[in-house]
């Protein structure tokens, strides 16, 4: 997977953490009172595990899900592992990640997954 490539995937991680904070800020006010004070361009270094754990129990499981996630492929990005599925260690197709750019397994494994789980 090309340098180029990543740094775009990385841009948009950083988008979509950015989109789910100021949504959150939106529809929390104790949330909102906690970010205001941050200036755009920090609100991407706000990890998750940093944000109030009152504030965190009253998001939905997908937000904080997604949230995870997201922080979980910044951090592969940086470590050199992003698009490798974590399951089978094959790489991720550029698709599946332009789709889902914090997807973990590629479109086999999860498949298998979501077989397993019904």
């Amino acid at each position: 997977m090309d340098k180029a490539f990543k740094e775009r995937m990385r841009k948009s991680l950083i988008a979509l953490k950015e989109q789910i904070l100021k949504q959150l800020a939106l529809e929390n006010s104790e949330f909102h009172e906690l970010i205001e004070d941050i200036k755009p361009k920090d609100l991407a270094d706000i990890a998750s595990d940093d944000i109030d754990r009152r504030i965190l129990e009253s998001l939905g499981s997908a937000e904080m899900r997604r949230l995870q996630l997201i922080e979980a492929a910044l951090g592969r990005v940086r470590d050199g592992h992003y698009g490798v599925c974590m399951s089978c260690g094959k790489k991720i197709p550029r698709e599946r990640l332009e789709a889902i750019p914090y997807a973990i397994l590629c479109i086999d494994c999860k498949a298998s997954e979501e077989r397993r789980n019904r």
